[in-house]
C-alpha cells in the first residue's frame, strides 16, 4: 500500500516521517505526472490554502485529484487540507469542495493562533493536538460526521473515505490520527482488490 503527500507547499515532510514510523510507503506529488504512479490515499498537509489552491490549478493538478476523490480516494487534510477539501469556505473560495463542511479560515485569531491541547477525538480516545492559526469547522452537513470538539469549535471530521483535522497530528509524537487514516486506505484497497477479482 502506499500514499501519496501533496507537496507544493507547508509541512509535507513531517507527513513522510509519519508515514515512515508506520512503515508505510509514500512519495511526493509535485507536478501532474506524479499521478501516473499508484497510490491508495493522499495526504493534504497544512500550510497557506490559498498558495496550495493556486498551485493546484496552475500544475493542472486540481481537477484529476478532485475527480479521484470524489470516486472514493482516501484524503486525510491536515489544517489548510481541510480549507482545501471544505464545501464552503468562509472568507474564501472553495478548492476541491469535495466534503460537506463550511470551514472558517484563520478563525482562532492572533492571540490564539497557535495552541496545544489534549481532548477526545471519536474512536481515538484522547490525543494531542497542536493548533497553528488553525481554522474551525463552522459547520458540519448531512453527510459528514463530527469526530472532535475543542472549546466548542469542531475540529475533525469524517465524510466516507476523507478524515480532515483543524489540528496538525504530524507535529506530535501519536500516531492515531495518522494510524485511523492507513485503516481507511487498507479498507479501501480491499474494496478495490474485491472488485476487480469479480
Amino acid at each position: 500500500m502506499t500514499a501519496a503527500i501533496l507537496a507544493l507547499q507547508g509541512a509535507f515532510v513531517e507527513h513522510a516521517a509519519m508515514l515512515d514510523r508506520l512503515g508505510v510507503a509514500h512519495f511526493e506529488i509535485r507536478q501532474l505526472r506524479d499521478l501516473e504512479r499508484p497510490f491508495d490515499g493522499l495526504i493534504l498537509p497544512g500550510g497557506e490554502s490559498t498558495v496550495m489552491g493556486k498551485l493546484l490549478r496552475d500544475l493542472g493538478l486540481l481537477e484529476p485529484l478532485r475527480a479521484r476523490i470524489a470516486a472514493g480516494l482516501p484524503v486525510f487534510g491536515t489544517c489548510a487540507g481541510l480549507i482545501l477539501l471544505a464545501r464552503t469556505v468562509e472568507g474564501g473560495e472553495p478548492c476541491f469542495g469535495t466534503m460537506d463542511i463550511a470551514v472558517k479560515r484563520n478563525a482562532y485569531g492572533r492571540q490564539l493562533g497557535s495552541f496545544y491541547t489534549e481532548a477526545q477525538c471519536k474512536g481515538l480516545g484522547t490525543i494531542p493536538m497542536t493548533f497553528i492559526r488553525a481554522p474551525y469547522i463552522a459547520a458540519v452537513g448531512p453527510a459528514a460526521e463530527t469526530l472532535a470538539v475543542v472549546g466548542g469549535k469542531i475540529v475533525a471530521a469524517r465524510q466516507g473515505n476523507q478524515l480532515v483535522t483543524a489540528f496538525h497530528p504530524e507535529l506530535n509524537e501519536d500516531l492515531a490520527v495518522h494510524r485511523s487514516f492507513l485503516e481507511i486506505m487498507q479498507a479501501w484497497s480491499r474494496s478495490r482488490q474485491a472488485q476487480e477479482t469479480v
